[in-house]
């Protein structure tokens, strides 16, 4: 008599098993990719590819406003993305959501700048030179109590005024000039 292993479930010969957890997992992530769907606004909703039957389900669910309805409706359009290949869906939301490597990019330079401003006082001519619309009096103020702020040790508006300034002249700078 052969005597079975009590744990021949875990040396499965099926290479498509998987396990209760990971089909948790995968249809939480199917849940969270439709909640993001719910979120989007109507014109970005607009955007994106996917099946009909899908997106009357994310229209219905935006009109839910009782919480166990709308978390029975969130668990609906996860089980309607079992079927369908949802990659291409999360991709185009994260691509929505994203900011985009340019938009980044201009904001470490906001960064530095606001920097160099805080550490010297004759970094804001360099700017002005660069950006003729910047307003040289309002940058030497907001920097001058900037300083002052990190020197008293208070809550820092003003650092944070002038990183807002400087951020905006330089992301409308981008969009002129691409």
């Amino acid at each position: 008599m052969v005597r079975q292993n009590r744990y021949t479930f875990a040396v499965m010969e099926d290479d498509d098993f998987i396990s209760k957890t990971r089909r948790k997992r995968q249809m939480s992530e199917l849940q969270d990719v439709g909640a993001a769907l719910v979120k989007l606004s109507r014109d970005q909703l607009a955007r994106i590819d996917m099946p009909e039957r899908l997106r009357e389900a994310v229209e219905a669910c935006r009109k839910i406003t009782k919480h166990e309805a709308r978390r029975r409706q969130h668990q609906y359009i996860g089980k309607i993305m079992r079927d369908i290949d949802a990659e291409p869906i999360a991709a185009q939301i994260a691509e929505i959501e994203a900011p985009s490597k340019r938009q980044t990019a201009v904001f470490h330079v906001a960064e530095r700048w606001r920097t160099d401003l805080m550490d010297d006082p004759e970094a804001i001519t360099r700017f002005v030179t660069e950006h003729p619309d910047a307003d040289a009096d309002r940058l030497r103020k907001l920097a001058h109590e900037a300083r002052e702020e990190k020197r008293k040790s208070k809550p820092p508006h003003s650092y944070r005024e002038l990183f807002h300034v400087l951020n905006a002249l330089l992301q409308d700078h981008a969009r002129r000039n691409p």
